[in-house]
């Protein structure tokens, strides 16, 4: 790796020419590859082409302000686990509480001080790597690990949780930043179980990989799992071993790769008001309520004929 491409890259965001200079010009000499933006607008744009290191983000600016700006940014996992750093002339606490409730880390006041200005980057850059370090580590591991609030918003995950839960072609979709509708269901219900009655699985948007709910981390924020699911490949067998007809079998072992009704009813050339009456069925024999539970009998299901195979 060439000493360019190593460096740094810190995004400046400000509507003063004189800031950008000097902010450029400090950074420049303590290594860093700089790029600048007069405005919101601006900031994202380069950010959705470029994913900075650090960002130093003014509070107060013409149009989109520095709080919207750092918003709209954190709900991007891609840059959620990217420092802000607020610079700013107001000292009111209501600013500053501002600043970091939209997701900044720190808060610089003007006019800059180069020397202070530079430690308080190198701290969070420090700070930012071993983070990114850390989820590295655990994905390498098999723990693809991720952090929702109590709406299934996104909050953090390993980049190979994020990867599996973002729809191909969703990247800059708000939607790519939130669990899926039937996850956020599931996630209402498990955010509020405890001990034995706490639902163990769902699955996740690709249809082979199962979501743990692990516990809460705070107030709203709640820790997920994602893990690679057995999958019950032979219909016949898995109706069988729960009491279903074979028909029956092969609705649930679609629907346990995360199949829609619409999907199973032209997979298997049925129509579907058939392929509902044949749910009402599976979840009467599973006494179990809704596809999400019953998707779960069937993956332990799997995992119990692995695990004793």
């Amino acid at each position: 790796m060439d000493e360019e491409s190593s460096r740094d890259i810190a995004l400046v965001v400000d509507d003063s020419p004189e800031a950008l200079r000097l902010l450029t010009d400090a950074l420049d000499a303590a290594g860093m590859t700089v790029m600048v933006a007069l405005d919101g607008a601006s900031a994202l744009r380069i950010c959705g082409r470029v994913t900075p290191d650090i960002v130093l983000l003014d509070a107060v600016m013409p149009g989109m302000d520095g709080f919207e700006t750092c918003r709209r940014m954190k709900r991007d996992a891609r840059l959620a686990h990217v420092p802000i750093v607020f610079m700013t002339g107001l000292s009111e606490t209501e600013h500053v509480v501002r600043g970091f409730e939209a997701g900044g880390v720190d808060y610089v006041g003007k006019p800059i001080v180069v020397a202070q200005m530079l430690a308080r980057v190198r701290a969070h850059l420090s700070n930012a790597r071993m983070t990114q370090s850390a989820r590295n580590a655990l994905d390498v591991s098999g723990r693809f690990l991720l952090a929702v609030d109590d709406k299934g918003r996104l909050l953090w995950a390993t980049p190979r949780a994020h990867a599996l839960l973002t729809p191909p072609g969703a990247e800059t979709d708000d939607e790519a930043d939130r669990l899926p509708p039937l996850a956020r269901d599931w996630l209402a219900v498990a955010r509020l179980a405890t001990g034995s009655e706490a639902p163990a699985v769902h699955c996740a948007p690709d249809g082979n990989s199962l979501l743990y709910f692990l516990g809460a981390l705070g107030p709203a924020e709640f820790l997920l799992r994602i893990a690679r699911a057995a999958q019950p490949d032979n219909p016949a067998n898995l109706g069988r071993s729960l009491g279903l007809t074979r028909r029956e079998g092969e609705v649930l072992s679609w629907l346990s790769k995360g199949k829609s009704n619409r999907d199973i009813a032209e997979i298997l050339g049925l129509s579907p008001r058939t392929i509902d009456k044949h749910l009402e069925q599976i979840y009467a024999k599973l006494g179990v309520e809704n596809r999400s539970a019953a998707t779960a009998v069937a993956i332990n299901k799997a995992n119990d004929a692995n695990s004793s195979s």
